[in-house]
């Protein structure tokens, strides 16, 4: 979060950034990864609008064996429920995914349980609805237990450690957004 919601303190109160300075789209306090952070409006205009439908990349891990079927659903669309109102996900590719060799350890660790096994998925959506990922995966029976947001676009989390910021030229920031 960038703002202090509840028990949790905000990037705001954690980092020294200047006062214009925001963050495009956000990341729950479940969640992890590429949080990008501007003072440019216009850049927040098109990579969050609709209509623009940036690439975003999740890697999961769930619980359960994902199968095929399951990516199947997710890879067609899923209706969900949002603030009791229906609404059909858009499509997102799906596919199985190895176990992050990259991976840190999660800080409070995620509940494993012995009898059920987990596997890891990537999904990429064109959309950003309120706990789109955690709902989709929900729906076709594979909770989510963790949920790392890799990329947006060409912009991606490689090469950086947990909680590493990398300043990143305006010229070279838009061209990865595609924007």
């Amino acid at each position: 979060q960038f703002t202090q919601e509840g028990k949790w303190q905000g990037l705001k109160e954690i980092l020294d950034l200047p006062p214009d300075v925001y963050p495009l789209g956000r990341l729950d306090a479940d969640s992890e990864g590429l949080l990008l952070l501007t003072n440019d409006k216009s850049i927040n205009q098109q990579l969050l609008n609709p209509k623009c439908a940036h690439l975003r990349k999740y890697i999961v891990q769930v619980e359960g064996a994902a199968q095929a079927f399951q990516l199947g659903v997710m890879m067609n669309g899923v209706e969900l429920s949002i603030k009791g109102k229906k609404h059909f996900a858009k499509a997102a590719h799906s596919q199985k995914e190895e176990t992050p060799t990259w991976l840190e350890d999660r800080d409070p660790p995620i509940r494993v349980r012995k009898s059920v096994p987990d596997s890891w998925i990537s999904l990429t959506l064109t959309e950003g609805k309120n706990r789109q990922v955690r709902r989709m995966t929900a729906a076709v029976g594979l909770p989510t237990l963790r949920l790392i947001r890799w990329s947006i676009e060409d912009l991606t989390l490689e090469g950086l450690k947990q909680g590493e910021i990398e300043e990143v030229p305006e010229i070279d920031f838009k061209q990865l957004l595609r924007l």
